[in-house]
């Protein structure tokens, strides 16, 4: 069984993404806050907003902030490339799980050395998100997921209907963000993209 990363778009208040989210929590397994232009203080209120909403910590991810992951004890962070490097995030806080956004096998590699949980890669088909920008596509993922022994959520493009392609790949699941936020049904497309995940 695929995981499913819902992440948010940055557009929408905290308060809306928890409500959609809370709708959908049962087919998806984290729920990623990726707010780069709020402070910490608005993303522990993000965090306290999906919580009352009846989403455990367990499946609450925090984009780039270590210290606000840290500080609201939830599962862990994603990291990018500007962020604190995965082996310092991993010596100060061992708890957390810790994902690395990736664009390359090197990068991929450097981030399993270093002692990331999973990498998160993409965009595997063209997206909206990133307007012009060839997509990596389903050879360059596969050839990933060949070269490291650590998860790889695949991202960018994926819908319910090619979420398969990339499960076949050898992805241990896919992340999304306007394929949900910017449905009519959140909840019915997140459970079609559950359909597509399942092996």
């Amino acid at each position: 069984m695929g995981e499913i990363h819902l992440i948010s778009n940055g557009k929408w208040s905290l308060h809306e993404f928890a409500d959609v989210a809370s709708n959908c929590i049962t087919e998806i397994d984290y729920v990623h806050l990726r707010e780069k232009n709020r402070t910490d203080e608005e993303l522990e209120t993000g965090v306290d907003h999906l919580i009352n909403a009846g989403i455990p910590t367990s499946k609450i991810m925090i984009n780039d902030r270590v210290s606000v992951a840290s500080h609201k004890q939830v599962r862990g962070v994603q990291l990018a490339y500007h962020s604190l490097d995965v082996k310092t995030v991993r010596q100060h806080y061992p708890d957390l799980r810790i994902g690395r956004s990736v664009h390359s096998v090197v990068e991929a590699k450097k981030a399993e050395q270093d002692g990331a949980d999973y990498v998160l890669y993409g965009h595997i088909f063209k997206s909206n998100s990133k307007p012009g920008l060839k997509p990596r596509g389903l050879e360059n993922l596969k050839n990933l997921i060949e070269q490291v022994s650590i998860p790889v959520i695949a991202i960018g493009g994926i819908t319910p209907h090619n979420a398969n392609k990339v499960m076949e790949c050898g992805a241990h699941g896919i992340a999304v963000m306007s394929g949900i936020l910017e449905s009519e049904n959140p909840k019915k497309v997140t459970q079609h993209y559950r359909g597509g995940v399942s092996r």
